[in-house]
């Protein structure tokens, strides 16, 4: 019994690794780390509150008496986190982690995923196949008040044709209703980044009077499927939309 308490003595006294003692990492590195690690304690028990801008370099080098490149590395890691949004030229900015500032830290890789047009397929593919299960949940479980919105943001989408970039806002926002009825937190900041990731190729597309319309009616298809309850319809009416867009967004590879 006295060499069990001895054992378990030794285990609960082993040093712990610290980040400094890191092997591989440069002095620079590891005072990073732990900088990030003290703003995020500062952060958690409210000293920096959430919305407020994060103190200004030359405060916080004095503060943790470290070298401006190491509070500049501990910034970035802590934005990595999700824990600070960064904008050129203001002081970071403390927010609480939600899934869009997750989605936001892939999508700093995500450009160069699709700057080729199998890329760009790869991540299309993925929300037609979000996008056409979204379209079923709406004609099964959609609410009086989701069918409202629905139908709002259609006449908003039939009144933009012709004004290219008010019909591209009206169509961002017919497709995000789609994504906000479930009530998942998720759904919308995907449809978010979808939006960011997307745009480039969006925007190049070929613009006019006659393609608002082909897209109106598509969404028009869409939107009385669900409210006629027809799941199966509403899915296929949102894969034939989106195909279709898809061929759009090829020729921004061929041109």
């Amino acid at each position: 019994m006295a060499g069990k308490r001895a054992a378990m003595s030794t285990a609960t006294h082993q040093p712990t690794k610290r980040p400094r003692d890191e092997p591989g990492l440069s002095p620079p590195k590891r005072l990073a780390i732990i900088v990030a690690e003290a703003i995020a304690k500062l952060i958690d028990n409210g000293e920096f509150s959430i919305g407020s801008r994060l103190p200004p370099e030359r405060e916080l080098v004095k503060r943790f008496a470290v070298s401006r490149t190491a509070v500049r590395e501990s910034i970035a890691a802590l934005a990595t986190r999700g824990l600070l949004r960064l904008r050129a030229g203001h002081r970071p900015i403390v927010q609480r982690p939600d899934y869009t500032a997750a989605l936001a830290v892939i999508g700093e890789l995500v450009p160069r995923l699709i700057d080729e047009e199998t890329g760009a397929w790869a991540l299309f593919e993925t929300r037609i196949f979000m996008e056409a299960a979204l379209a079923r949940n709406a004609a099964i479980r959609a609410t009086a008040k989701d069918l409202d919105r629905l139908e709002l943001a259609l006449d908003a989408n039939r009144s933009a044709i012709g004004d290219p970039l008010r019909f591209y806002s009206t169509d961002t926002e017919f497709h995000r209703v789609l994504y906000e009825i479930p009530g998942n937190a998720i759904y919308p900041a995907i449809h978010r980044s979808f939006v960011q990731w997307l745009t480039h190729h969006w925007t190049a597309m070929p613009r006019s009077a006659e393609i608002d319309q082909m897209n109106y009616v598509a969404h028009e298809s869409i939107q009385r499927a669900i409210v006629r309850r027809d799941a199966d319809r509403a899915e296929e009416a949102l894969r034939a939309h989106l195909s279709a867009a898809w061929e759009f967004v090829r020729l921004t590879f061929h041109r």
